[in-house]
């Protein structure tokens, strides 16, 4: 609960900033101006004689008040060191925000209750400074910076403040309990310092929850440029600390400070109202700070001097403690501005990794470099801190500032590819100053694999050559180098290297692409065992005209002329008005085998599914599985003793063979209920069926059965398909359908469906061997017109199997083309309406692919185009010559 209100809470600041901020700043100011700019207020020293004795002036107050002042200043000082070590300006940047604005907040807090009189502000300050944390503040913080573009920065703020908001809450309270527990001391310094404490803890947590994440959000915001296509603020290295920061707090801690603060609020009950007259008279409240710090009544005097003129004398005034803190301020300020570099340099680079943020990694392939490398380094070297290297960026100088950058790594076939490493943006850091490098050779298994079960080092520090000596005798299953890697591509990396090995020649993965790809949406999903990923071409065809409206079609193929082909048949459509489609039916299958003792119990077992109460029975169980699955009929074939049951039902917008077989599975097992003697021999007994031909998915249906019909007029047919209507009708019925049935084909009474649904299913994230039952198709064409010229054609595709979620859906490259047709994800309106619809898209690019082909076909350009755009003459090598023939 509390953490929702958070989030909520931070989601609210970070989407509102502009608002919060000038909130803020109003009210901070109203409350100044309350008390500083009212005309009557009492001013010591201006309109008021306010007398001291000498008595309250001590020596030693002096003292120790300036060296309070001197470790106040000295803690910051070491506070902005620490954030310094993090790499980042914004970090520093924002801590001083926070820091600049918390101090405004307090003196205007210590300033309205101490009656407008400042020089308290020279006790209270110290205490505020010593009291600051700036842990939480730069926690927030690296939520933000860690965001990879501009849309995440205010989610990351929320999910910090969701983490960090309840954590910091109750520390301020049991702070201010704490502390609050010396006002009632009876000893009035102790009492004015606590009540000093007090405020600055809630003038602390006032600007955490309301002014700082308001102006994170909106210096990120104003911070639009971009670096190597990530923001220039962007903290890669935070991944970690994210990491780190998403686990929960303690619980046994939060439960001791929970229970403090119920006994501290005991006491502070009992001490102020509970307690005797007496010990309510010796307490010092807030309000009654200002006015004992003065036990003599002042005297009105007459200004003799502007209240502003009074106020800056005051300041320019400065007592030999004064100094003393001021010298002491500006002396560190400039060791840490100009000489504070160099330490930091030395301290980075004797510094123990582990101590470091995550380490950069780089993955090299056999031969690869990095670039601008001092000094060679073995191949086998798979993490590299001793390779930190730094390129300058052109236009985008910060000097003496430490950042996370990319640097451009030369790989052998001189691709240039990126990663994230540590480094000084002016200044390359040579490899052997930064961090020290791994042994070139291997060291001993035992040496490894205690590195790589030790939760500070881990496989990062393990060059490739020792990960896979640790593969090699099993300590890493060769399946899991993704999941147990600090990335997946370099587990990719290495499996490749081991593979290369075992080839015929070690280049042939080379060519292969393996980097810059997020292989995190594939493994447990998509593939196992990767060692990269294929690049397809991806074409699009279009507009089609379809059902009032046009759609971009991507198409994944290396068939020439399929595109342009298909891209001639949405031209002829959309002259003749478009498409029309209809989804007549929508139920993926599932027919499991069970098996019963004898012939005639199978018989019966079909007729009580057959039932009216039978199916309702297997239906509720069915059912019960899934939100989106519902059964819709039971087909039921029987064999022997054997029975196949073909479950239907509808998916929503998943293709839902998972969906399905989990539905089958609960009915089987409602049905064995009722009949115990029942043997379910597999979850899928090929009467699905799947990924197969099969005559029942031609006729029964699977998946999506559509239909599409277009018109085309007579001119078209001439002047965009070079043909005759008389021509196409009479190619139609002896190649489609008498040729079909010549050969015996299922399902296969058209020129080239298979084309398009293939084309289609890899460029959407479908499943490829689902094109063996999805393009079953028939392609009838008739002449049509008042003449019989125009040309009328059909496509009904019974069997379209494909989704919009799971599976490789998930993929962002598949989502890119489902979303050039707006089909992506889950329907919001109406589940299943996504995948009906691209279903649609895929008949009726079938029949524009249907329509071309066949006019190529009947005018006799299929050869010819096909030998002039179809035959790659990249791969053609000059054929060597022999005895009796002359090399070409």
């Amino acid at each position: 609960m509390l953490t929702r209100l958070f989030r909520a809470h931070g989601l609210l600041v970070a989407s509102h900033p502009w608002e919060v901020i000038v909130g803020t700043v109003t009210l901070t100011i109203c409350m100044m101006s309350m008390n500083m700019f009212t005309g009557n207020d009492q001013i010591c020293g201006w309109n008021f004689d306010c007398p001291k004795t000498e008595e309250q002036i001590l020596s030693s107050d002096i003292i120790i008040l300036t060296i309070t002042r001197c470790i106040a200043i000295v803690y910051i000082y070491f506070q902005f060191q620490n954030l310094k070590q993090l790499g980042s300006k914004y970090i520093l940047g924002i801590a001083g925000l926070f820091t600049i604005f918390s101090s405004f907040v307090f003196s205007t807090v210590v300033i309205h209750f101490l009656d407008k009189e400042l020089t308290g502000l020279n006790e209270a300050l110290p205490f505020f400074l010593l009291l600051i944390d700036l842990s939480k503040a730069c926690a927030l913080a690296k939520f933000a910076l860690s965001s990879s573009s501009q849309d995440e920065v205010r989610d990351n703020i929320a999910r910090g403040m969701a983490i960090l908001g309840p954590t910091f809450t109750l520390d301020a309270l049991v702070e201010c309990l704490v502390i609050g527990v010396g006002t009632m001391s009876g000893v009035r310094q102790l009492e004015i310092m606590c009540c000093f404490g007090c405020m600055s803890v809630l003038a602390n947590y006032f600007v955490f929850m309301t002014f700082f994440p308001a102006c994170v959000s909106l210096v990120l915001e104003l911070s639009r440029e971009s670096q190597e296509g990530h923001p220039i603020w962007q903290l890669s290295h935070f991944s970690r600390v994210m990491e780190e920061e998403d686990n929960k707090p303690n619980p046994v801690t939060q439960r001791v400070k929970i229970i403090m603060s119920l006994g501290l609020v005991m006491v502070h009950a009992h001490s102020r109202w509970i307690a005797e007259p007496l010990a309510i008279n010796t307490t010092v409240g807030i309000p009654q700070v200002g006015m004992e710090l003065d036990p003599l009544s002042p005297r009105r005097i007459e200004p003799e001097k502007p209240l502003w003129h009074f106020y800056l004398t005051r300041i320019i005034t400065m007592d030999i403690e004064q100094v003393i803190c001021l010298a002491l301020a500006l002396l560190l300020a400039v060791k840490y501005i100009f000489f504070e570099q160099v330490e930091m340099e030395s301290t980075l680079s004797l510094k123990n990794p582990i101590t470091m943020s995550t380490p950069t990694l780089s993955l090299r392939r056999p031969s690869a470099t990095c670039c601008r490398q001092e000094t060679p380094t073995p191949k086998s070297l798979s993490f590299a801190p001793a390779n930190v290297m730094t390129t300058p960026t052109p236009g985008h100088k910060e000097e003496r500032d430490e950042v996370i950058r990319p640097v451009t790594a030369v790989a052998a076939d001189n691709q240039l590819k990126s990663f994230f490493v540590m480094g000084e943006e002016e200044k390359e850091v040579h490899s052997e100053t930064t961090q020290p490098s791994l042994p070139q050779q291997p060291r001993g298994l035992n040496d490894c694999v205690a590195i790589l079960n030790n939760p500070e080092l881990g496989p990062r520090f393990l060059s490739d050559d020792e990960v896979m000596l640790l593969v090699n005798f099993k300590h890493i299953p060769a399946y899991k180098l993704e999941a147990v890697m600090e990335r997946p591509e370099r587990g990719v990396a290495i499996r490749r290297q081991m593979i290369s090995a075992k080839l015929p020649s070690s280049s042939a993965l080379s060519s292969l692409p393996y980097t810059d790809y997020d292989y995190s949406k594939v493994i447990g999903t998509c593939c196992e065992n990767v060692i990269g990923y294929m690049p397809i071409p991806v074409g699009v065809a279009g507009p089609l005209n379809l059902d009032g409206k046009e759609f971009q079609v991507p198409m994944a193929t290396t068939e020439g002329c399929l595109v342009a082909s298909t891209n001639r048949g949405c031209r002829a459509i959309a002259l003749g008005g478009g498409v029309s489609s209809r989804i007549l039916a929508d139920s993926m299958t599932r027919g499991p085998i069970v098996r019963l003792p004898s012939a005639c119990q199978a018989a019966e077992v079909k007729n009580w599914l057959e039932s009216t109460d039978g199916f309702q029975t297997i239906k509720e169980a069915f059912d019960s599985t899934s939100r989106f699955a519902r059964l819709q009929k039971l087909l039921v074939g029987l064999a022997g003793r054997n029975l196949y049951i073909r479950f239907h039902s509808k998916t929503g917008d998943a293709m839902g063979m998972n969906m399905i077989s989990k539905g089958a599975e609960q009915a089987l097992s409602r049905l064995q209920q009722h009949f115990p003697e029942l043997q379910v021999v597999a979850v899928s007994g090929n009467y699905c069926t799947d990924k197969k031909p099969a005559a029942i998915n031609w006729i029964e249906g699977r998946g999506k059965s559509a239909v599409c019909e277009a018109i085309i007029p007579a001119k078209v047919v001439r002047e965009v398909l070079k043909t005759t209507t008389a021509a196409l009708v009479e190619l139609n019925i002896h190649k489609n359908l008498v040729g079909s049935a010549m050969a015996g084909s299922i399902g296969g009474f058209n020129a080239h469906a298979a084309n398009l649904v293939a084309a289609i299913y890899i460029a959407c994230g479908q499943d490829p061997a689902q094109s063996v039952s999805s393009s079953n198709c028939i392609t009838l064409m008739e002449p049509s017109g008042s003449t019989g010229e125009d040309l009328y054609i059909s496509c009904t595709m019974p069997s379209i199997e494909l989704g919009t979620v799971g599976g490789g859906t998930n993929l962002p490259p598949q989502q890119a083309c489902l979303q050039m047709l707006g089909v992506q994800g889950a329907s919001q309106d109406c589940p299943g309406e996504n995948a009906r619809q691209l279903a649609r898209v895929v008949c009726a690019t079938v029949l524009a692919g249907e329509l071309s082909l066949m006019a190529a076909l009947a005018a006799g350009h299929l050869v010819k185009s096909h030998m002039a755009h179809n035959r790659s003459k990249v791969n053609l090598q000059d054929s060597p010559g022999t005895c009796t023939t002359k090399a070409s």
